[in-house]
């Protein structure tokens, strides 16, 4: 139907004629669907034994019409063939890890990654005797050494939260189908936009479509696109522990979708503006964004990518409570622990985690890491307030 993201954003999954002649998929609020004779039913659950696409929705666990469009269009935007939408971004991962691993079975991650997914890797899946192993981001050699005979997936992030490495998805996929291996990655940093795995040979894409998705701060969403085939299993699991999205939520992703290259376009622009800012600025220690020539992943990040995102993560000069002094002076974003809206938002990293400096630096975050995720706003403003704020502090 079209071949440009934009375009896709808009009309993707989308059927021209919509219920009540409605421009926008509108809101289909209920939890039961009716059958309107036994004949119906049974030929229903007939075509649901033989594991076929079916026909009609029968329960809200299931599925729902407002958020059959939003898969539709999520799976056009990431080039797989179906996407599968649930209640959040964690929920999305552990539903699709818990349907594709089983006891004795062995996961290689990427260790640069947002801190809830590996907690969920390392202290829960050992509970069902899944193993994991953790690998250095950059080190393609250690990911190969670390896969053994019973490794049955590879989960990476990329970019990472929150220093903003970039995978190399070439070497990851050539490792991941030397060794038989599935690849399933979170691209919730990059979105569509910028980064399209399944082109590349990525198996399963994942993004907490909270962030950059939805794009407005209003929702809870997570998405897995990827092949029929992969993506039945994670279907039959979701139904089962009941992390299904809720219509309302579906439509206001509809909603933002329809603006995401618009706003990840102009992320990007504030990004790099204010990564190039930061990085000449004589209060900060280092800058980590992979547009920068820089950053240790930044030619890996210029041939796979299209734009380098809209979040800076860097080191304040000084210790905690100068990290803190300069934070609480910052005029312009919220302080908050989200990222991808329109309105920006900043965090000290550390301070969100623990209240134990020990905690804090064996999970690898400084105590002057600051995470700045760029909204809409006129760069111009973005980068006065950030000049005023460290040099007040």
């Amino acid at each position: 139907m079209a071949d440009h993201i934009s375009t896709l954003a808009v009309h993707g999954g989308e059927e021209k004629s919509k219920p009540y002649g409605a421009v926008t998929m509108p809101i289909i609020q209920t939890s039961t669907y009716a059958f309107p004779n036994t004949e119906e039913v049974l030929k229903f659950v007939g075509m649901k034994e033989s594991g076929g696409p079916l026909p009609r929705d029968e329960y809200g666990r299931y599925s729902n019409p407002t958020q059959s469009v939003v898969e539709r269009k999520l799976a056009a935007l990431d080039d797989g063939e179906r996407a599968l939408l649930f209640a959040s971004g964690m929920n999305a991962i552990t539903t699709t890890l818990l349907a594709l691993l089983s006891s004795g079975d062995h996961l290689v991650m990427i260790n640069d990654c947002y801190h809830r997914t590996r907690d969920f890797a390392m202290e829960f899946l050992k509970r069902w005797n899944i193993s994991v192993t953790l690998v250095p981001s950059g080190r393609l050699d250690a990911l190969d050494q670390a896969v053994r005979p019973n490794t049955r997936l590879i989960f990476a992030e990329s970019p990472t939260n929150p220093y903003l490495r970039v995978v190399d998805i070439d070497g990851l996929v050539e490792i991941a189908r030397r060794h038989r291996l599935l690849t399933f990655m979170d691209t919730t940093f990059a979105t569509p936009v910028n980064l399209r795995p399944i082109k590349l040979g990525v198996d399963l894409v994942m993004h907490s479509a909270t962030k950059y998705l939805g794009g407005h701060n209003d929702l809870l969403a997570g998405v897995v696109i990827g092949s029929q085939r992969i993506l039945a299993d994670i279907e039959k699991m979701r139904g089962m522990l009941g992390g299904m999205s809720n219509p309302n939520d579906a439509y206001l992703l509809l909603r933002g979708l329809k603006t995401l290259d618009l706003r990840v376009r102009r992320q990007n622009e504030n990004g790099l503006r204010v990564a190039e800012f930061l990085e000449k600025h004589p209060a900060i220690e280092r800058v980590h964004y992979p547009g920068l020539p820089s950053h240790p992943d930044h030619e890996t990040a210029r041939r796979q990518m299209t734009g380098f995102g809209g979040v800076v993560s860097f080191e304040v000069k000084g210790d905690f409570d100068r990290t803190a002094r300069f934070i609480d002076r910052i005029r312009l974003p919220y302080m908050g622990p989200t990222l991808g809206g329109v309105e920006s938002i900043i965090q000290q990293v550390s301070a969100f985690f623990s209240l134990d400096p020990v905690k804090r630096k064996a999970a690898g975050f400084k105590d002057n890491l600051v995470r700045y995720a760029l909204g809409i706003e006129d760069a111009d403003d973005l980068i006065k307030d950030l000049d005023q704020a460290l040099l007040g502090s």
